[in-house]
This record gives structure tokens, C-alpha cells and sequence, in this order.
């Protein structure tokens, strides 16, 4: 039986307390400026589902014409809310795992702002019109790409330098994916940004370009942050190790061999060299491979822990993030033949599978992360459980909401424009009512992001409970399901 050494456990406490003070202004500025921008993105995505069904819904508003408010939304909730969100669990965790404070906090903030203003600059850009760049996902002017790639290094750079400097020895799995997420940013960025705003390419291309860089951004940047977040919080909270470290293996590599060559097939059948959409089609067939590898390991490590699961709520956040990830590599897999893609590609069908990917997986995962790190950051705790519960199952029911009537209808909508015996008018009219539950879905995830807003803002604020014990689901509960570091260390000393 090993002895416990108190000297040992003091200084790893106070080690981590020193950590969670270095970063708590960047991290909470992330944050909870993320929620604001999701908020945004949000009643962007409401009023941009409103007008395909009811195109003269706010028509009096020019910047709210139907193509322009569609691609605010998008911007906002990627760069505003999924970046934003990224970069604080990647500096948080990357600290955490080489055991290094940050020393670089003011730098960081700076960065902050300064990627905010950019994205602030875009999305009016965007809905002005007269500066958008019209490119799908990369509507930002040519200039703001530029702010955009400055930030980024400022913020991220000082992640690899601390795990530059950590003490020699084990990289965790967390680890892997936090290092290819930093990595792989700027690369899909810059390759885009050259062939896109630099290089005078062909139009076709440029198309091309823009949608491997938009599943790049999914699958090379926000899914790695997200499995980071997952591989640290599910050994964190149940106390035990992970299930497979072959298997995490696997998952990683097959990942990072498959990334890279999706994107294209959303061009099936446009005059560029065939072999572009069918690779990028194998490799979305393929992505269940990661997909279901990541799974297993995550539910074989928390398996025989469905009580902490049902407790913690950044287990149960992460947990449906990586659940919502399998359904993600099915519908891959099902959604991208040939003969598939033929019939939904001009569909809803590519805007459900992009909210399942970076609203379902990526900001489940994202909001588990955030239920665990900030009351470690502001040494306060969660004020409400049934905040946390309504901002649960309000989103889970949103995404999936979302997400089935945009498949569903893309279906129903791409059945219509295959069949030429019946006019287009009446395939618009079978969809209709998927459109309007997307609607409905939308301003269920308001109320929701609303919960989460006024919770985080009121952390950020400092008017959490003064409380060491953990905001669970369920009040009554026989152990701590946080598991060894559940209580907020050094509550009383560490408020400075």
C-alpha cells in the first residue's frame, strides 16, 4: 500500500492553483466572449432559417437579405464562438498537462481582442456587402484574414512553448491532439488564404479551396480540440485511466490521415479533376473509422460510472459530445456515395451535417471543458444546477432537432429536383415544414445559449458560490464524481 506524501500533494495544489490564476483573464475573456458571439450566431441562424421559408421576413432590413445573414451566421459561430472557445480550452489544458504557468497572460489578452475586432470587422463586412469576398466560409475581407493569422500566432505560440519546456516524460493523449490542432490552424489557413485572396487561380478551384479549408477547419482544427478535451475530462472525473492507449493511437493517426483529403466532394460533378470529390467522399465514408474509435475508448473508460456520468455535468456534456460524434461518422458514411450526394448535395442536407459537427460534437465537448475549467480559474462554483440542466437538454434537443429536419428534408428536397415530372414549387413545398421546425430548433438553442450566458457572465463576475463542492445534476450523491481534484483546491487562499 503506498504512503501519501502531504509535502508532494501541497505543492501539486498549489501548482495548480498557480496555473488556474496565470490564465484566468484570458481564458474567461475567451469564454465568455465566445458565448456572446454563439449568441449572435444564433439569432443569425433563426432569422437565416426564417428566410428560406419566409422570404419576407425583415425584408425592410438590407443587411438582412437572405445570403448575406446566412453567412454572417455561419462566420459567427465558427470564428466567433468555436474559435474563441477552441483557444481557451488549448491554453488551459496545454498548461495544465506540462504543469507550466503561463507567463505570456497580457500577451494572450491582447490577441484576444485584437481576433474579436477582426471577426467584429468580418461579420460587418459580410452583412454591408460590398466588401465580403462571396467565398463560402471565408466571406472575411481579404485584410481581416491577415489580423485573423496574427492573433492566432500570439495566442497559440506560447502553448507550444510550454510544452516545449515541460519537465521530460509522458505526452498524454490530450496532448497529441492539442499539438495537431495548433499545428494544423495555420496550415489549412494560409494554404487557403494563398490559393483564395493571393494567388490568381481559376474560379473553379478557388471553390475547391474554400471547401476542403471548410471541413479542415471541422476536422483538423475544432474535432481535435474537442477529442482533447474528452481524452483529459473522461479519465479526470471517473479516476480511471484511459481504456485503450492503442486504440487512441489508431483513432489519431486514422484521423490525421483522413483529414486532409476532405472537402471536395461537395463539388461533385463540377468541372474540376474528377478524382478531387471521389477521394474527399472516401474519406468522409472513412471518417466513421476515427469516429468509431474514439467512441470505444471514450465510453470503455467510463464505463461502470453511468452515476458520475449522470452527476457531472461536464462528463454528461462530453459525453453527448462524443456520441453526437459516431452519429456524425454514420451519417458520413451513409450521406457521402455517389449516389447519394447526387440527389442532396443542393440540399439541406450539408447544412445539418456541419450544426451536427460544430454544434453537436465540437460545442458539447466545448461546453463540458467549460464546466470544469471555470470554477477551477475563478475559484467560485456553478450558482444553479437547473441552469445547467435547461442549457443541457435545451441544446441537445436543438442540434438534434436541426439536425434531423435538415437531413430529412434534404432528402425529401433532392427526391423532388431528381424527379422532373413534378415542378419545383411542389418539392419546395414538401420541405417547408422542415424549415420550420429548423426555425424552432433555433429558438430553442436561444433559450438555451440565454442559460449559459447569464451563468458564465455572472462567473466571470465572481458571484459563484463560495463553495468547494462541486454544482452537480443530482444533490444528493454518496462520493465526489469530480474525482481526485473535484473539490476547488485552496478555496480560502487562493482568491487573489
Amino acid at each position: 500500500m503506498s504512503e501519501t506524501h502531504p509535502t508532494t500533494e501541497t505543492n501539486d495544489i498549489e501548482l495548480r492553483s498557480a496555473i488556474d490564476r496565470s490564465l484566468r483573464h484570458p481564458v474567461m475573456f475567451f469564454f465568455t466572449s465566445g458565448a456572446l458571439w454563439l449568441a449572435v450566431a444564433i439569432v443569425f441562424g433563426l432569422i437565416a432559417s426564417a428566410k428560406k421559408h419566409a422570404p419576407q421576413f425583415l425584408d425592410t432590413f438590407s443587411w438582412f437579405d437572405a445570403g448575406k445573414i446566412d453567412a454572417a451566421h455561419m462566420s459567427a459561430l465558427i470564428y466567433g464562438w468555436g474559435c474563441s472557445a477552441a483557444f481557451g480550452i488549448i491554453i488551459w489544458l496545454m498548461s495544465r498537462l506540462s504543469r507550466k504557468e503561463c507567463t505570456s497572460a497580457g500577451i494572450i489578452l491582447l490577441a484576444g481582442h485584437i481576433w474579436h475586432i477582426g471577426v467584429l470587422i468580418g461579420i460587418v463586412c459580410i452583412l454591408d456587402g460590398r466588401l465580403s469576398s462571396g467565398i463560402g466560409l471565408m466571406e472575411f475581407p481579404n485584410a481581416v484574414w491577415i489580423i485573423l493569422l496574427f492573433a492566432y500566432v500570439l495566442i497559440t505560440v506560447w502553448s507550444l512553448v510550454q510544452f516545449q519546456v515541460r519537465d521530460a516524460g509522458h505526452v498524454y493523449v490530450s496532448q497529441w491532439y492539442l499539438l495537431a490542432a495548433l499545428l494544423w490552424f495555420p496550415w489549412i489557413m494560409v494554404t487557403a488564404y494563398l490559393f483564395v485572396f493571393a494567388f490568381d487561380g481559376n474560379p473553379l478551384m478557388v471553390a475547391a479551396i474554400a471547401a476542403w479549408f471548410k471541413n479542415g477547419l471541422f476536422l483538423l482544427f475544432f474535432l481535435p480540440t474537442a477529442l482533447a478535451s474528452a481524452y483529459y475530462l473522461a479519465p479526470k472525473v471517473t479516476g480511471r485511466p484511459v481504456y485503450s492507449y492503442n486504440l487512441a493511437l489508431f483513432g489519431f493517426w486514422s484521423l490525421a490521415f483522413l483529414g486532409p483529403w476532405a472537402g471536395m466532394e461537395r463539388l461533385m460533378g463540377a468541372p474540376i479533376p474528377q478524382f478531387l470529390p471521389y477521394v474527399g467522399a472516401a474519406a468522409m465514408v472513412l471518417i466513421l473509422v476515427p469516429a468509431i474509435a474514439v467512441g470505444v475508448n471514450i465510453l470503455k473508460t467510463i464505463l461502470g460510472h453511468d452515476d458520475v456520468v449522470a452527476q457531472s455535468p461536464s462528463l454528461r456534456f462530453t459525453v453527448s459530445g462524443i456520441v453526437l460524434f459516431m452519429v456524425f461518422g454514420v451519417l458520413s458514411f451513409g450521406l457521402h456515395t455517389v449516389t447519394v450526394m447526387k440527389m442532396t448535395q443542393f440540399s439541406y442536407t450539408g447544412y445539418g451535417l456541419d450544426i451536427l459537427a460544430i454544434y453537436g460534437v465540437f460545442s458539447l465537448c466545448a461546453f463540458g471543458a467549460i464546466y470544469f475549467i471555470v470554477p477551477r480559474i475563478t475559484r467560485r462554483e456553478w450558482l444553479s444546477r437547473r441552469f445547467i440542466n435547461w442549457h443541457f437538454f435545451l441544446s441537445v434537443y436543438g442540434v438534434a432537432s436541426i439536425v434531423i429536419c435538415a437531413i430529412v428534408g434534404g432528402v425529401i428536397q433532392g427526391q423532388g429536383m431528381e424527379d422532373l415530372s413534378q415542378p419545383f414549387a411542389t418539392m419546395a413545398e414538401r420541405s417547408d415544414s422542415y424549415g420550420w421546425g429548423i426555425t424552432l430548433a433555433w429558438g430553442f438553442m436561444l433559450i438555451a445559449n440565454f442559460f449559459f450566458c447569464v451563468h458564465l457572465l455572472l462567473m466571470w463576475a465572481r458571484l459563484g458560490r463560495r463553495s468547494s463542492h462541486p454544482t452537480l445534476f443530482q444533490r444528493h450523491h454518496s462520493e465526489n464524481p469530480h474525482g481526485p481534484e473535484g473539490e476547488i483546491d485552496n478555496i480560502g487562499s487562493a482568491t487573489a
